[in-house]
């Protein structure tokens, strides 16, 4: 029986959904600042710290978290999110107790494990709480959780390391996630699946279904292609921010953390926002913006980027990545806008679970990878650390031109296929 607490109020639900999505961002990327002083006291390579902030999280995420989303097409999505919230938060509290390398691999494992109960079925939520035409604005809001989870997990978490210790950090970034498992339980009511969608069968279709309406639509295969090759640079390029400011130029760690998660922070946040509201503005008349815009900024983000990565003076380091983050994140909001909307309702949470998949595995499983193995291999070749971590991130930064590439073909068919979906 649903509680009597619980309100089918969208912005409610939205608030308290894109909070939870932060608390688990936080989680996942304090790493990527605590994993400094990890490293000293461990004695782990670069690539072992590309394992620890990618691929240990990814490895059970992906196929737990499709397995998950499947039920939730039919179960209760909202009781799926608190429960999933309230298990990484504890998983989360026991990195903080780690006493090598080994453990606080399986205890990322385990912070992935939650966040695979917990968060596939939020944007099926969101999307029937929205209707189609301000579904990639709703999106582009919970997808603010990413840039200011980067700001308090890296600042918040580099400051408390410094002051307390790094076991800390993990502690404390445990208790929010608890608050809002209780939050999400008592206040957010499920909400009538496909509600401002006109669909022909109330059925859950089979998980062929929808790999197949994902390939088989041409803006959705060119958009999946698209959005997973910037997420592994994007997650590749955040994991090493704060080692690079610690290595080459000195910051102590609460000022690499401060400024790591300023960086992906708020100009982050203007570009998912700004990006999600121009795509509904302009696909209104052509719907070929919802993949024109992420792919030209993706476009002007690569180049500007690896030069600005490059640069020996901090405050112009700091400056060019400023500018550069506020085109490389756009294409988040209106990429998942697209998804939801190219997708039966009952399709929903399984196509966030396979997306998030491909973002698991590939972006945040293989971009820190990418970067750390690049860093390691550039210091055998002679390199400073600092230095050749610089080259190794400006080479995973030309990746951003092939995601590009996949975003303008998609260009092509979006209208199409938004208008052949509605048929359906």
């Amino acid at each position: 029986m649903a509680l009597k607490t619980r309100r089918d109020a969208p912005w409610l639900a939205l608030i308290i959904l894109t909070a939870i999505s932060t608390v688990g961002f936080i989680d996942r990327i304090v790493l990527n600042v605590l994993a400094v002083p990890i490293q000293a006291e461990f004695g782990i390579t670069d690539t072992q710290v590309g394992l620890l902030t990618g691929l240990a999280f990814a490895v059970l995420n992906v196929t737990l978290g499709i397995a998950v989303a499947r039920y939730a097409e039919r179960g209760p999505r909202v009781s799926l999110i608190a429960i999933g919230t309230m298990l990484w938060s504890l998983a989360t509290a026991a990195c903080g107790l780690v006493g090598s390398f080994m453990q606080l691999l399986f205890a990322r494992i385990g912070v992935g494990v939650g966040e695979a109960v917990g968060l596939p079925a939020t944007q099926s939520v969101v999307a029937d709480y929205f209707p189609a035409e301000r579904r990639a604005t709703a999106l582009s809001v919970l997808l603010l959780a990413p840039p200011i989870g980067a700001l308090l997990g890296s600042a918040g978490g580099g400051w408390i390391a410094q002051n307390f210790g790094w076991r800390m950090a993990f502690f404390i970034a445990t208790i929010p996630g608890l608050l809002l498992a209780v939050a999400a339980w008592a206040l957010i009511a499920e909400p009538p699946r496909g509600r401002y969608d006109r669909e022909k069968s109330a059925d859950v279709p089979p998980i062929g279904a929808v790999f197949s309406r994902l390939f088989r639509l041409k803006s959705a295969r060119q958009l999946l292609f698209g959005s997973t090759i910037a997420s592994m640079v994007g997650f590749g390029l955040n994991s090493f921010v704060a080692f690079l400011l610690v290595r080459r130029f000195d910051f102590s760690l609460a000022e690499a953390g401060l400024f790591a998660g300023l960086l992906a922070s708020f100009p982050g946040a203007v570009a998912v926002l700004v990006g999600g509201w121009a795509a509904d503005r302009f696909g209104k008349r052509n719907p070929a913006a919802y993949a024109l815009i992420p792919g030209i900024a993706l476009l002007i983000a690569s180049p500007l980027y690896m030069f600005a990565i490059t640069r020996d003076h901090v405050v112009l380091l700091l400056a060019l990545t400023t500018i550069a983050a506020l085109f490389q994140y756009t294409y988040l909001g209106v990429t998942y806008g697209v998804f939801q909307n190219l997708l039966h309702s009952r399709m929903r949470a399984t196509g966030s679970a396979l997306l998030n998949a491909m973002y698991g595995l590939i972006g945040q499983g293989l971009g820190p990878l990418l970067v750390g193995f690049l860093s390691d291999r550039f210091l055998a070749s002679g390199y400073s650390p600092g230095r050749g971590l610089a080259y190794a991130m400006a080479l995973t930064a030309a990746i951003y031109l092939w995601a590009a590439l996949h975003y303008l073909l998609a260009a092509r068919h979006v209208g199409p296929d938004l208008a052949r979906v509605r048929e359906d």
